[in-house]
């Protein structure tokens, strides 16, 4: 049976639960943690699918090597699964890391997409857990609005769509970005967040972080009209 996962903000917060946060890295999983303990959630742990070849049904997986920097700065225990990136070994990761965890749900940054939807449930399902969306079926401008506005700093690290060429590598993320892709969505209708698999990105900052995350090493690895930016060394900013 699958768990209740149509939790609204209002339920949320009055309903106050110990939750581990899905973590990627990424500005959604950012937003959707920044928005959980807003609610006044406990939220102790991240909880990040790493792939053997950098490759994931399921999960967004670029400079996923980054995200222990990420949590140190967060202040939070990571616990990760390896996996070797097929869809039934990224749920069986996903199970493993979260039956032994002592929380009552999980945080996820699914917006659109049913295919991450539908399986992230049936695991959590599988657990007994919640899962508390924060950004699902929401409007995807108003998402990227409230992304920028709550002082989350992302870069853009993935360019996969007509529209998005290698400038775009390496990119901030902001009032500026927006407005081009806006701008560019009209003639390719693209999605502004990258929900359609146009783009992915990469949190530098945010209101959670102690300190910044800094690149300190990277290459852009372009092909033909898609791409990368994978950051081969970074550090925390100094305090």
């Amino acid at each position: 049976m699958l768990c209740d996962a149509k939790l609204n903000y209002s339920d949320a917060i009055t309903v106050r639960m110990r939750l581990a946060a899905l973590y990627s890295g990424g500005k959604d999983s950012t937003f959707a943690l920044y928005l959980a303990k807003q609610m006044g959630h406990d939220v102790p742990y991240l909880v990040s699918i790493v792939p053997k070849k950098n490759e994931s049904w399921i999960f967004h997986v670029p400079n996923i090597n980054i995200v222990p920097l990420m949590a140190e700065s967060l202040g939070m225990e990571l616990f990760t699964a390896e996996t070797c990136g097929s869809e039934e070994d990224d749920l069986k990761g996903l199970k493993d890391a979260l039956c032994s965890l002592d929380v009552e749900g999980v945080i996820a940054g699914a917006v659109w997409s049913d295919y991450q939807w539908d399986r992230m449930n049936a695991v959590c399902g599988e657990l007994d857990l919640k899962v508390i969306a924060p950004l699902w079926r929401k409007n995807q401008d108003m998402i990227l609005d409230e992304i920028l506005a709550s002082g989350i700093k992302s870069i853009i690290v993935g360019c996969y769509a007509e529209g998005l060429d290698e400038s775009w590598l390496g990119r901030d993320l902001d009032q500026k970005a927006a407005e081009d892709l806006r701008i560019i969505r009209e003639t390719y209708g693209i999605s502004v967040i990258g929900e359609g698999g146009e783009y992915e990105s990469m949190t530098l900052d945010s209101p959670m972080h102690s300190v910044p995350v800094l690149i300190t090493e990277y290459e852009k690895d372009w092909i033909k009209n898609s791409g990368n930016l994978v950051v081969k060394r970074a550090k925390l900013a100094e305090r």
